[in-house]
């Protein structure tokens, strides 16, 4: 069995190429058009995720402030028990000392025991202060969690339903973009990404309009436009680094200069009035 020979890949001409680029221009701008009917939903929706993300870990972490505090606050109920049990097991040994050394010794516990009570009541007062603050704040972030989820469950509806109708429109065009890519040289078309990058309207290759460059507008010297016309050669506006192609090329009729009227002579009129 013979051996298929490999066909090498077909060269395109520079008019070919200029055409290829073209067409893509056309099928990422109709992209981009898809993605302004978008508009700022995207962004919107992006920041309220953020939002809510925030405000979740926020809640989160006073409610574990309020958790450490409610411990706390336990933990100084449970001195003032101890504190309280004291305070009595040493009333009771007053009723049985031997001596006025043992007997002051067991007041000033006593004394102490019960400032340790009215401290512990203190932070108890002050910790529970904290903990309704706290609350407090919980459940004003919890309300300003469920506007911005009822937000954004709205924004994503309305995100959803434009991506819906225009979907099989952007993924139609995306894989003709990808396609197109392709083909056309990866030199050239990195420097037309690269210029449409840069350009803020999107458009990395323009037709010449009316002798002047159709992304800038500025006037293009007869010489490059025969250079352009040619199609010889990849041409770019020496102002804004567009690439130029003629009209003809991307299909649109060329507009030409309107001619001045003939200016009318004196002997003209001159002749008007006499046969007048």
């Amino acid at each position: 069995m013979a051996k298929e020979t490999k066909k090498e890949p077909v060269e395109l001409t520079v008019e070919q190429k200029l055409s290829a680029l073209y067409r893509l221009q056309t099928m990422l701008s109709k992209i981009d058009e898809i993605k302004t009917l978008r508009g700022e939903l995207p962004l919107e929706v992006q920041d309220l995720e953020d939002e809510i993300a925030g405000l979740s870990t926020r809640i989160n972490n006073i409610k574990a402030e309020v958790e450490d505090l409610r411990m706390a606050i336990s933990g100084k109920r449970q001195e003032i028990e101890v504190s309280k049990n004291s305070v009595d097991k040493y009333r009771e040994q007053q009723d049985n000392v031997r001596n006025n050394r043992e007997y002051d010794f067991l007041t000033k516990e006593i004394e102490f025991q019960t400032l340790e009570i009215e401290l512990c009541e203190k932070k108890i007062r002050e910790f529970t202060a904290d903990k309704d603050d706290l609350d407090a704040e919980i459940a004003k972030n919890d309300q300003l969690l469920m506007d911005r989820e009822q937000d954004l469950e709205q924004k994503k509806g309305e995100l959803d339903e434009i991506i819906s109708e225009t979907k099989q429109e952007e993924e139609r065009l995306r894989e003709q973009a990808k396609d197109l890519e392709t083909k056309i040289e990866p030199r050239l078309l990195q420097s037309f990404k690269r210029i449409r990058k840069n350009s803020r309207n999107g458009l990395g290759i323009v037709y010449v309009q009316r002798d002047a460059c159709g992304g800038c507008f500025n006037k293009i010297p007869p010489q490059r436009q025969l250079d352009i016309r040619s199609r010889k050669k990849v041409i770019v506006c020496e102002y804004c680094g567009r690439i130029l192609i003629d009209p003809e090329l991307a299909g649109v009729e060329a507009v030409h200069k309107e001619e001045a009227p003939a200016p009318t002579t004196k002997r003209t009129i001159r002749r008007k009035s006499a046969e007048a």
